[in-house]
This record gives structure tokens, sequence and C-alpha cells, in this order.
């Protein structure tokens, strides 16, 4: 099995311990277009559940993509829409989401590193202990389904590290 060590960045020149291996975003996409002075009136957000205004419902997941030839994940948060109905179940079963069935959602969240990901088709499945959900990706020919179907390599890891490195300008 493969190590991950850490890397030397081509954005900053710098190394680093650790290569990333997770990302986060604390809202779904929509949170972000809509102007800073009408968020608190329109978003009820913690954060794992969102409700826009009174009619769209998020939870907080992760996609978990296999990392090729070791035992770890790159493990996207993401926001998922879900049906007002879905969601009561989640909040009325929070401290037992185990015993929910897989849901129907609708990615809400603009992974950087792909094209379009606002809409893709997904499965919620709840998970026992507070863990967040796992996020299972329709399978379509989609860079990000693709990914999670086959895995990715430790490059594509330190790409998109790079990618996104804090000290980037792009």
């Amino acid at each position: 099995m493969t190590i991950i060590n850490g890397y030397t960045c081509s954005c900053c020149g710098k190394y680093h311990e650790e290569l990333p291996t997770s990302y986060g975003n604390t809202a779904p996409v929509y949170y972000y277009d809509a102007a800073p002075k009408e968020r608190e009136d329109r978003f009820e957000l913690d954060d794992d559940l969102c409700i826009m205004d009174n009619e769209h419902f998020f939870i907080r997941g992760c996609i978990e993509i296999p990392i090729i030839g070791t035992e770890e994940h790159l493990i996207w948060g993401v926001w998922v829409s879900l049906s007002e109905a879905n969601f009561n179940k989640i909040k009325e079963h929070w401290d037992k989401q185990e015993v929910l069935e897989p849901m129907f959602g609708w990615l809400s969240t603009d992974l950087p590193c792909y094209p379009d990901t606002v809409n893709l088709k997904t499965l919620v499945h709840p998970r026992p202990d507070g863990i967040r959900p796992f996020i299972e990706l329709e399978p379509t020919e989609h860079p990000l389904a693709v990914e999670f179907r086959d895995g990715v390599t430790i490059e594509r890891v330190q790409e998109i590290a790079v990618q996104l490195c804090v000290n980037n300008d792009n």
C-alpha cells in the first residue's frame, strides 16, 4: 500500500508535510449567490442543515473518492438538496439516522476542479453516530462521477491541492 507523503506545491513553492485529502463548503452554492445582506433573511444555516426561503432544504454530506493504491479517500464536503419530507425525516431521526433509507438529492455545491457539479443526481446515505451522510453520485460520465466510481491517483490529489492552494491568485 502506498503511503501519502507531503509534496512541494508548484503554486507557492513550499513543501507541505501533508497532502490535503479533504475539502469542504460551509453552505450550499445558492447561499453564495445571494447578496450578503439577504443571507440572514433568506437562510437558516448551521454546520449540517440549511433551509433557503422556507422552501428549499439541504444537508451536508461527504463524497468519498478512493485514492488508488492507498486506504485513503479524497473527501469533498458537499451540500445536497432534499425534499421537505426527507429533510424532516432526517431532523426527526437526527440521533438515529442509520434507521433511514437512502434518499434522493441534487448536489448543491459547485466543486472546483470539475465542470459544473450543481444538480448532479445523488443518493444520500445517512450514517450513525453523528457521521455526516455518505453522498453517492449517479453513475454518469461526468468527471466527478467517474472519479467517484474509479478512484483518483495521488498525482490527481496533488493537482487538486495545487489548484486549491490558498496562495493561488487564480
